[in-house]
């Protein structure tokens, strides 16, 4: 279970790597639970693009046209490199970065604290039981989909007998798209509250990743989208987006272990 990560430090790598204008500020360098971060959902196009109906709309506050998606098998092998097929290669939807808090607050809640209590337990949510789980059934059947934007995330490797935080990234350095399901919560007086979690995979057999949490537990690891499947990732209907939940190759990853999970990063980003 990934409960820190670590955000990207040029804000120009929002445009180059996901197609989305940079924040105004940078934020937190660092993303723990109830902490804001950033998270990218498709939005609808302006009218007349090209290859989209006027009527169509991205999911959740705006669902996805039918036929506006990319099939996840086409990129599902390749490499985590810009030779493939580009998410832009095809008329896609647009996309929005938001920010918002990290732990998804669904829309039953009774109040904006209830919700920010439930957040630390919320900011992951198992693929596998995802359609089915009270708390994020909604945003799943909804096609709430989204993507987290990260240039690292932290688990403690436990083979030395106590915890050793670790620094995980892709190996060539850039940043990574982590799936993710968004909800909006509206108290009674008009409070919102935009909210996100992370979807993650079984862990168990991954080269890599089986070495960390604790011992005796099942593993866990973010499912890391590869860079061109992140268009069809945002507007797949839900029985194709299962599709994407699986193991990020071990050996386009990582790991270094760090002092403490806030004292290491890329230079110049403090």
């Amino acid at each position: 279970m990934t409960t820190r990560y670590e955000t990207l430090p040029l804000p120009e790598t929002y445009r180059e790597a996901f197609g989305v204008e940079p924040p105004e500020a940078r934020g937190e360098r660092y993303v723990k639970p109830r902490k804001p971060g950033f998270f990218i959902r498709a939005v609808a196009p302006p009218p007349g693009t090209p290859g989209v109906q006027e009527a169509d709309a991205p999911p959740g506050d705006a669902p996805v046209a039918p036929d506006a998606h990319e099939e996840p098998g086409a990129d599902a092998g390749t490499a985590p490199d810009t030779a493939g097929e580009s998410p832009d290669a095809a008329p896609r939807l647009a996309r929005e970065l938001l920010h918002a808090q990290w732990g998804l607050v669904p829309h039953w809640v009774k109040s904006a604290s209830d919700g920010r209590l439930r957040a630390p337990k919320l900011v992951n949510a198992r693929s596998e039981t995802v359609s089915t789980a009270t708390p994020f059934r909604e945003a799943w059947l909804k096609g709430q989909r989204c993507i987290v934007p990260m240039a690292a995330f932290f688990e403690d490797d436990w083979r030395s007998g106590k915890a050793v935080p670790t620094r995980i990234a892709r190996v060539d350095g850039q940043p990574m798209g982590a799936a993710g399901l968004w909800a909006r919560w509206t108290g009674p007086d008009g409070e919102e509250l935009i909210s996100y979690t992370v979807l993650t995979v079984n862990a168990n057999s991954h080269a890599l990743l089986h070495r960390y949490q604790p011992p005796g537990s099942e593993k866990r690891m973010p499912a890391l989208l590869n860079e061109g499947a992140y268009g069809a990732w945002l507007s797949a209907r839900p029985e194709k987006a299962r599709e994407f939940m699986r193991q990020y190759p071990a050996n386009w990853l990582l790991a270094n272990p760090v002092e403490s999970k806030a004292d290491k990063g890329p230079p110049g980003f403090r």
